[in-house]
């Protein structure tokens, strides 16, 4: 079960981490920030195969704990902003441009890693 969303400890080493409540950047667990896991409070790609939990088992989630998790997201994207000297209105007009264009530069992307 969720209980409350937390970063989690970073792996020095950056092992892959499956399943559990303890890793930041792990997949398929629980209360910490990862991918493809429940009641994290946002995502976090370590670099790592994703394992996915059902949609039952996010839909599951408390909403307490959901509400927990996006007011912890949303205070670390405040604080990331503020590190990177980025204003809301900034992120959103960024967001704008860059949705726009998001599928051909990841096209780009593939092509030029082709290349390499």
């Amino acid at each position: 079960d969720v209980s409350s969303p937390k970063h989690g400890k970073v792996d020095p080493d950056n092992m892959p981490h499956v399943g559990g409540n303890m890793w930041a950047g792990g997949t398929g667990g629980r209360d910490t920030a990862g991918l493809g896991g429940k009641g994290g409070p946002y995502r976090l790609d370590a670099g790592h195969r994703v394992y996915q939990v059902s949609q039952a088992e996010k839909d599951a989630v408390p909403e307490e704990v959901k509400r927990a998790a996006r007011e912890m997201g949303e205070k670390a994207f405040k604080q990331r902003l503020k590190e990177i000297q980025m204003s809301e209105y900034d992120a959103s007009t960024y967001e704008r441009f860059s949705g726009a264009v998001r599928r051909q530069v990841q096209s780009l992307r593939i092509i030029l890693d082709n290349l390499q």
